[in-house]
């Protein structure tokens, strides 16, 4: 059984930083692309950043300079560092894990940000 499992989610001021996490079991996580969406009230859900199996990363225009995603093949974890979050980065943010015609997802964790 596959289960994507987010931490670290919480409540920031405006400019801080947070670092959330994804545990992954139930797959061979080194052979899978990892990425973090997000989705905030009355929006579609939106790619943040993903990183390859390989270790090349992308990420939305909007966190450039901002967020760095990376991976723990060694644990099964893929993170996302957030820093100078800002208010529109608050959301609920969901792991996701791609290879082939394989895709799972978390059930996602909640980053409120305040002004």
């Amino acid at each position: 059984q596959v289960q994507l499992v987010e931490s670290g989610g919480g409540l920031v001021q405006a400019g801080g930083s947070l670092r959330i996490s994804c545990e992954a079991s139930g797959i061979i996580f080194s052979m899978y692309a990892m990425g973090w969406y997000r989705q905030a009230p009355g929006k579609q859900r939106e790619l943040v950043a993903g990183i390859t199996s390989e270790g090349t990363t992308n990420y939305a225009d909007s966190v450039k300079g901002r967020f760095t995603i990376s991976r723990d093949n060694a644990k099964n974890t893929v993170y996302l560092q957030m820093n100078s979050l800002k208010l529109e980065d608050a959301a609920v943010y969901y792991c996701n894990a791609r290879r082939v015609f394989s895709r799972y997802w978390g059930q996602g964790t909640q980053v409120t940000v305040s002004s």
